[in-house]
């Protein structure tokens, strides 16, 4: 587990940039946390880590949001309202997983067993006003 404090934004962007740089392709990365700690903002540094210059918008009425570069792609869900394996089916989540797109999940705690076990979490808690503790591990470090 690496653990990291971002005492703003940008600090916010540059953690997920650098994580962008280390992950391969089909990379899945589910997020722990609650609303207004940055998982959007995580998702948008992790885009632009990766080389691709778009707006990144919270997915939370779209189900899932796509990011396309010249050599990478992206795929970021709200999993907030899955409630049920068909809630989960009915995103085409699992055809995306085999799409060799990254795929970024929020509210990951969800759909959770339907995660690869090789799935990075990334857990944001709220520390100050600006300030967060990041959390980045391997699916099987997180304790439930």
């Amino acid at each position: 587990m690496k653990e990291y404090i971002s005492n703003s934004y940008d600090e916010t962007l540059e953690i997920a940039a650098n994580l962008a740089k280390e992950l391969p392709n089909g990379a899945v990365i589910g997020f722990i946390g609650g609303l207004g700690m940055g998982k959007t903002a995580f998702t948008a540094g992790f885009v632009k880590g990766l080389g691709i210059d778009c707006d990144v918008f919270s997915p939370t009425f779209a189900i899932c949001n796509e990011y396309i570069g010249a050599q990478k792609r992206v795929y970021h869900f709200d999993m907030y309202r899955i409630e049920s394996w068909d809630d989960l089916y009915s995103t085409g989540f699992f055809d995306y997983l085999d799409s060799g797109a990254y795929i970024l999940a929020e509210w990951s705690e969800n759909i959770f067993g339907a995660l690869p076990e090789d799935s990075t979490i990334v857990e944001i808690e709220k520390t100050g006003e600006n300030a967060r503790k990041i959390k980045i591990m391997n699916k099987a470090e997180v304790i439930d």
